[in-house]
């Protein structure tokens, strides 16, 4: 919805402001300059990136564009869910948890996670770091080194599709230039004609450019910025499963080590420790 205002507003503002000045919305619309600027703009992004970035940076406009997944009903999900699980490894030990971790579609623990569990990057991530905690014994510093080169890996993987947007949001003025001078072209080739209508062939030429200009600035760097804001949301989850792993390895108990997690969710959705608290004592209980 707030990008949906952004959107209203912009668009608002430059073509409520160029109609006050005297234009027309007419003049906006040349079908040839965006077939231009559009069409190289997207074949750029093709000839730049493989097919699996394309993919992912559609996902990433869509993660972008929709209301925030991972509020505060996700957080309390992942929370219980991580301090489940350690439960029934202290309980179980590490052997415990293969039932779960192998297959976790089919695993009751994780089908009472269900926002969790739709996300298959989460669940993998806890999964495969559970496995190496189980392959043998690795003290906490070795399970953080481990862990952190993992996520520069993921973090690194995750931002490739907004810096390609965004490199390609910055050429996009050169983009409207070239349609610009196209339609110079044209205009030349009519340079026999009346004032008029070569007057309306310049302007059209002028429409490239500022379409060029508009598209960059106005829509598609915002957009890459957004795509790159929600992927860093996403890695603080990667961040928190990470500081929940290692401070059970450090052998803290439960409630101490996701809370450590809890410290590393984004401020404005963060639970306190009491909430935390709180969601623990209630699952307890409704287990008894």
């Amino acid at each position: 919805m707030q990008k949906l205002l952004g959107l209203i507003i912009v668009l608002g503002c430059v073509v409520g402001g160029f109609l006050e000045s005297g234009g027309r919305l007419a003049s906006f619309w040349q079908p040839g300059e965006l077939i231009i600027i559009l069409g190289a703009g997207a074949g750029a992004m093709v000839i730049a990136n493989p097919a699996h970035v394309l993919k992912a940076m559609w996902r990433q406009i869509k993660s972008a564009v929709r209301k925030d997944e991972q509020g505060g009903a996700f957080q309390q999900q992942l929370l219980l869910m991580m301090y489940e699980l350690l439960e029934l490894v202290q309980d179980g030990g590490l052997k415990a948890l293969d039932e779960h971790i192998e297959v976790p579609e089919n695993s009751s623990l994780f089908q009472k996670y269900p926002l969790i569990l739709k996300d298959k990057g989460f669940i993998t991530f806890i999964s495969d770091n559970f496995r190496l905690m189980a392959m043998g014994k690795i003290n906490e510093h070795e399970m953080e080194g481990i862990l952190e080169s993992e996520i520069e890996a993921l973090e690194e993987e995750l931002m490739v599709p907004s810096r390609s947007l965004q490199r390609t949001a910055e050429a996009m003025p050169g983009f409207g230039i070239c349609a610009a001078v196209l339609g110079i072209i044209i205009t030349m080739q009519s340079i026999d004609g009346s004032i008029a209508l070569i007057g309306l062939k310049v302007a059209a030429a002028l429409v490239g450019t500022f379409l060029g200009v508009f598209f960059c600035y106005c829509l598609m760097d915002p957009l890459a910025n957004a795509m790159e804001q929600c992927m860093k949301k996403r890695m603080t989850v990667f961040v928190c499963i990470r500081t929940v792993l290692v401070n059970h390895v450090a052998g803290k108990p439960t409630l101490l080590a996701v809370d450590a997690g809890r410290k590393m969710l984004p401020l404005e959705s963060k639970p306190t420790f009491a909430t935390l608290d709180s969601w623990v004592n209630q699952m307890n209980e409704s287990g008894r």
